[in-house]
């Protein structure tokens, strides 16, 4: 029996690895599951704190997305069975 857990691993290291050297954008894309990508945000200069509602300046950065490949977004929109949905 051949374990893949630490095949696992190492992949999404990998990802993980290549994700936080972007520079300072990527794209890494997985066939029939989906696309990873680092985006650069752009600067806000007058965002608001709901809590305070005091005026704070945010500087742009990068954020991780995610789009699901067509195969999978088509799978999770199929409907649940009733059985699973009764528990």
């Amino acid at each position: 029996m051949v374990k893949v857990e630490p095949w696992v691993d190492d992949v999404i290291d990998a990802l993980r690895d290549t994700m936080m050297e972007a520079n300072p954008t990527c794209r890494i894309e997985i066939r029939d599951f989906g696309v990873f990508e680092v985006k650069v945000t752009k600067a806000k200069p007058k965002a608001r704190n709901p809590k305070t509602n005091e005026v704070i300046y945010v500087p742009e950065h990068r954020k991780t997305h995610f789009k699901p490949s067509k195969m999978l977004k088509d799978f999770l929109r199929q409907p649940l069975e009733e059985s699973y949905e009764e528990a």
